[in-house]
């Protein structure tokens, strides 16, 4: 399972480079905060789990091992992106196969053991496993057909959006995928993500058809028109209802874009998005910055566009991996250290930033050296942000998203203001995007909405976490009273009653996963904690 990220496209901030030369927090102390990761960070030392969290390896050990498949791990404990919530577990077989697939299942059946499917795990609220569970790890799972004459792309669900695009480049790309590429398709589709395309709306416009497996082991069709209701519940579904084992997506050419940026009051942007952006066809991609320096915070806008651009005579790069991550890296954690470096990430974004832009498309003959520059539709989704991953021990970075009525975005940022300055809450960066209303059974948008996506750093302890909780629950009820909806890959710290109130279906959701799976194999942490 997954959780999309916001776009967070981090410069190579000269100003950065300067502050670090001057050695403002040392040499040793720059190391750290640029240093590569050394494995995945894991903030729970073992003991942390406590007895209640320890599962009896003694009858994992009794239950003779399901052969024939492959165990990459046999009792033990695993985690999620957020580092903060390790979970003992029966086991982990990986899947390479649909006779996997179904023999796992047959074999969590027998034993009456649950079990749930995770490809990256980048959801932060236990969605990929639950205590004493089997983990179905998906990556391996994760073969690529293109289909040119249907223009589409067959893919199995442990395919990440990186291999996909890949795939497809240079004539096609993906219609619809979160803004980073680092998530499965399984994972994607388990939530509806979306991304920068703000007329593509979220990914379960672009399935064409999908292969789910349900509990009992048989394989159903579903799509918009063919087993609909299931299908509507597979799509944001958290792996309740099935295993995705195929789908079939739409893909789209991959155009040539001129990007473009204007700094703007956030008060302005709905207006501005309704009367110029809406409805312009030429603007294929587009998502919004809102400040976190302390000067401006939460009041100016960056708005990134990206418009077709006219001609045909175009040369497409391949695709290339991100540059400079230890410097991205550095200006990332600089920015968590105070208002001094939020400040310089603020004004290297404004007025750094663009100028150091990758164009990655040429054309065969020069044309006006003020152009602006040209990249295909596949560029600025193809980040795998390893920037982001660091190797610092006691803290950790946090996604939050909210989906507001366009009418009350204004009034929600002001809210949003006044609770993240209330609390100190370090936000690294606000990500403004555009949904549509969305069908799908659990829907986070029932009607058109702008997407705010948070990104916040916290100390990894009791205290970091006890701040975290009560931030959460003040940005929760803030949406719930205009009108919103908070997404629910995340952490944890939402009430029942928050729930329900966001989500008022969510009982008619959970009923509908008994009568799918009477029997409760398909389960994760989440819905452990409220469906009961």
């Amino acid at each position: 399972m997954q959780k999309s990220f916001g776009k967070f496209k981090t410069g190579v901030s000269a100003a950065a480079v300067l502050v670090a030369l001057f050695g403002v927090y040392g040499f040793r102390k720059l190391q750290a905060l640029a240093a590569d990761p050394t494995g995945p960070k894991d903030c729970r030392a073992a003991e942390d789990i406590g007895e209640q969290g320890k599962i009896d390896l003694d009858k994992v050990r009794a239950i003779a091992p399901l052969p024939g498949v492959k165990w990459s791990q046999l009792g033990g404990s695993i985690n999620d992106a957020s580092c903060l919530n390790r979970t003992e577990i029966y086991g982990v077989v990986e899947a390479h196969s649909v006779d996997d697939i179904a023999r796992t299942l047959a074999f969590a059946r027998d034993n009456k053991l649950p079990i749930t499917t995770a490809g990256v795990r980048h959801s932060m609220g236990g969605q990929a496993f639950r205590k004493g569970g089997i983990v179905l790890d998906m990556r391996a799972f994760n073969r690529i057909t293109l289909n040119e004459a249907a223009r589409s792309v067959t893919v199995q669900p442990g395919a990440t959006w990186h291999d996909i695009q890949i795939a497809l480049h240079p004539r096609f790309a993906v219609r619809a995928m979160q803004s980073t590429d680092i998530f499965s398709v399984g994972g994607s589709i388990s939530v509806n993500a979306h991304g920068m395309d703000h007329q593509a709306g979220a990914l379960a416009r672009s399935i064409k058809a999908m292969k789910v497996m349900l509990a009992d082991g048989s394989i159903r069709t579903v799509s918009p028109t063919e087993n609909t209701e299931l299908f509507n519940l597979v799509v944001g579904g958290y792996g309740l209802f099935g295993v995705i084992v195929e789908a079939e997506l739409d893909i789209a050419d991959n155009t040539v874009y001129q990007t473009g940026r204007r700094v703007l009051d956030y008060k302005a942007f709905p207006a501005l998005f309704s009367g110029e952006i809406e409805n312009d066809t030429n603007i294929g991609l587009m998502y919004g910055h809102l400040s976190t320096a302390p000067s401006s915070f939460l009041q100016e806008m960056l708005l990134y566009t990206y418009t077709k651009a006219d001609g045909s005579d175009f040369a497409i790069e391949a695709l290339g991996e991100v540059s400079s991550t230890k410097l991205r890296r550095l200006t990332i954690n600089l920015s968590k250290q105070g208002p001094f470096f939020q400040e310089l990430k603020w004004l290297s974004e404004k007025h750094i930033e663009h100028r150091m832009e990758s164009c990655t498309v040429t054309r065969a003959q020069a044309i006006a050296s003020g152009e602006a520059c040209l990249v295909s539709r596949n560029n600025p989704m193809h980040d795998s942000v390893p920037y982001l991953r660091n190797a610092l021990p006691d803290e950790t970075d946090i996604l939050h998203e909210y989906f507001i009525p366009r009418k009350n975005f204004v009034a929600f940022v002001d809210g949003m203001r006044k609770i993240m300055l209330a609390n100190n809450t370090n936000l690294l960066n606000a990500s403004v995007r555009v949904v549509h209303k969305e069908d799908n059974f659990l829907t986070y948008s029932p009607e058109p909405a702008f997407s705010l996506v948070l990104y916040i750093n916290q100390p990894a302890d009791d205290e970091g976490n006890r701040r975290m909780k009560k931030t959460t629950e003040e940005l929760i009820d803030l949406t719930i009273a205009n009108e919103g909806r908070f997404f629910l890959p995340y952490q944890l710290y939402y009430s029942r009653e928050q729930l329900k109130k966001s989500y008022p279906q969510i009982d008619d959701f959970f009923a509908a996963k008994r009568k799918y799976d009477p029997a409760g194999l398909f389960t994760n942490t989440m819905y452990q904690k409220y469906a009961s």
